[in-house]
């Protein structure tokens, strides 16, 4: 503990790997982050289908209050989060979804960051090329995934990965919706298995080794996805003047 509140040393004196395999072997560190990317990785899929949805009907679809559509929509992007914690509560808790995986994958299936996002990417695609596919017989469902999706992989993929680490690194409403320990996600679980002794007890050897182990995953994610995120929502359209 003296090595961890130095702020003068960056190394420890001597390494202690047993901290990693005590983690890793004595703990339920793997429980909490098998938990956390089960339900990020799920959360992500619907949260990247119900935008997709959306924004395609906002973007290329004609129907009267559309603008008004949009703007409602990003109009509760102005609402702080915590705002919502309540009426979502009692909405999961009327359903009887509290402290389970439904209730926290359903009140997270919809992300307004992810709508913005898409259609910023959406608008991009020529409006002659989405009129072509429907003349060849293509419905809004094909030519959303077909066509639409393929050229703005980009996009996708940039809000795919900030969802799943927000998601992953998600604490205080994973906190206020589940009980069950066994359901804990990774910052759930650091917080209630090493520091809810209280600063004093705090074993700091652990919690460092397991704060640097729950990182692993997302690190190896984005060292996969690094190309397309730098790449952003840019690219060739596929069509030519």
């Amino acid at each position: 503990k003296a090595e961890v509140m130095n702020v003068d040393q960056l190394l420890p004196a001597h390494a202690q790997w047993q901290n990693f395999s005590e983690v890793l072997l004595h703990s339920p560190m793997l429980r909490y982050i098998g938990n956390s990317l089960f339900i990020s990785l799920i959360v992500v899929a619907f949260q990247l289908i119900s935008s997709a949805m959306l924004t395609y009907a906002m973007v290329f679809m004609k129907f009267r209050g559309r603008k008004l559509l949009f703007a409602i929509v990003m109009g509760t992007y102005m609402l702080p989060t915590a705002a919502t914690y309540i009426p979502s509560y009692i909405i999961l808790a009327h359903m009887g979804l509290l402290d389970s995986y439904t209730g926290l994958i359903i009140s997270d299936a919809v992300n307004i960051f992810g709508i913005f996002l898409l259609r910023t990417a959406f608008m991009q695609v020529p409006q002659g090329l989405i009129e072509a596919a429907r003349i060849d017989g293509a419905g809004h469902w094909k030519v959303l995934w077909r066509i639409v999706t393929p050229m703005t992989k980009s996009a996708y993929i940039t809000f795919g990965l900030i969802s799943f680490i927000t998601m992953y690194n998600s604490y205080m409403w994973p906190s206020l919706v589940t009980n069950n320990k066994e359901l804990s996600m990774v910052s759930q679980g650091l917080r209630s298995f090493f520091i809810e002794g209280g600063a004093y007890g705090t074993e700091w050897p652990k919690v460092m080794a397991a704060s640097a182990v729950i990182v692993v995953p997302l690190l190896i994610l984005f060292a996969f996805t690094q190309k397309w995120f730098i790449n952003g929502i840019g690219g060739d359209t596929g069509i030519k003047g």
